[in-house]
């Protein structure tokens, strides 16, 4: 976990989507939408052949058909790219994550089930969470969260991650993502006891798993603003299911703008993060989840497949491993939250 080190400008060219603010879906039939920047980018830092590109798809392909014949999943060249990307084409690692993907729809069917935009449409007109316009001056589009827009009556938490799920699922459509990775910022704005005592150990951990070892994404900065005082005891009960690569990658930045600017451009952020680009627009995001309800009918809302294997420990329900340690530990934490407010 870092500090924040005022305002960066963007040094290169945003991404092109094809709706002139969000990336489109890809061709039916892959054909590479990466820059000449990008394929370079690509090549130097996930060791990327653009010359041996499909032949590196056709090894992941021919592994799965061999290894996991009854898994049904995906095969196409588009598809099997984001996770040898999300590996940088260790054909192995790649495999892994393709079956702790599959294994995480089984393992957590409250998030699952019925995945598609229209069953979440009251978290996104809450506000809970939106992916601004225009990406940063990586390429890296941000993934804005407020939990304190949500209220613990009104829908369970869980709802929040599968919003959370079908974003990340739309934003990784888009090579330019793949290579460059996503950014998340997080207001804490709002945040009091019912929303910091959510979730709880055993939840962060199902989310830290899939997020680190379940999805094709790589999330190369959480970018933490208006954190309460509890907010470290919240993150010492995260960290232990953190990676130190991706533990480092946090950034507190409390009521620091001007720490924020310097690892989000000014350019990119709403007028309400001390920013230049207006308002922060809540719907264009929410419309293009809702434009792709079909797609996600058909990805996510037909029976999953039985597949041999045990489900990898960060992915396991609520309660199969932690025990009395982790109800101590979120008690421990609950009594902190009471102390603080």
């Amino acid at each position: 976990m870092a500090e924040g080190n005022g305002c960066v400008e963007p040094t290169t060219e945003a991404p092109q989507s094809s709706n002139g603010r969000f990336p489109g879906p890809p061709p039916p039939i892959y054909s590479c939408t990466l820059s000449p920047a990008l394929e370079a980018k690509a090549r130097e830092e996930l060791q990327e052949k653009p010359e041996w590109r499909l032949r590196d798809v056709q090894a992941l392909r021919d592994m799965v058909l061999k290894e996991h014949p009854h898994l049904r999943t995906r095969l196409d060249d588009a598809f099997l790219l984001r996770f040898l990307r999300a590996r940088k084409f260790d054909y192995d690692r790649a495999l892994q994550l393709l079956l702790n993907y599959h294994a995480s729809r089984r393992a957590w069917p409250e998030v699952f089930h019925d995945l598609r935009p229209l069953t979440v449409r009251h978290v996104l007109e809450r506000g809970v969470l939106t992916v601004l316009p225009q990406p940063d001056n990586h390429g890296r589009y941000i993934l804005c969260l407020r939990p304190g827009k949500w209220r613990q009556n009104d829908y369970p938490f869980v709802d929040n991650i599968r919003a959370i799920y079908l974003t990340l699922e739309k934003l990784i459509e888009a090579e330019q993502t793949q290579v460059n990775g996503l950014v998340i910022l997080v207001d804490y704005s709002g945040v009091g006891l019912s929303q910091a005592s959510n979730p709880g150990p055993f939840l962060a951990k199902k989310v830290v798993g899939i997020l680190q070892d379940g999805f094709p994404i790589r999330i190369k900065a959480v970018n933490i603003i208006n954190e309460p005082r509890i907010f470290k005891g919240i993150f010492a009960i995260i960290k232990p299911f953190l990676k130190e690569k991706m533990a480092e990658r946090y950034v507190l930045h409390g009521s620091d703008l001007s720490s924020l600017h310097r690892s989000i451009p000014c350019t990119v952020l709403p007028e309400q993060y001390g920013g230049e680009a207006g308002q922060l627009d809540m719907a264009a995001w929410t419309q293009t989840l809702l434009d792709a309800e079909e797609n996600f009918v058909v990805e996510f809302c037909q029976p999953e497949p039985v597949e041999d294997g045990a489900l990898p420990g960060s992915l396991l329900f609520d309660g199969e491993h932690g025990g009395a340690q982790g109800e101590d530990t979120f008690r421990s934490l609950r009594s902190q939250l009471y102390y603080c407010y």
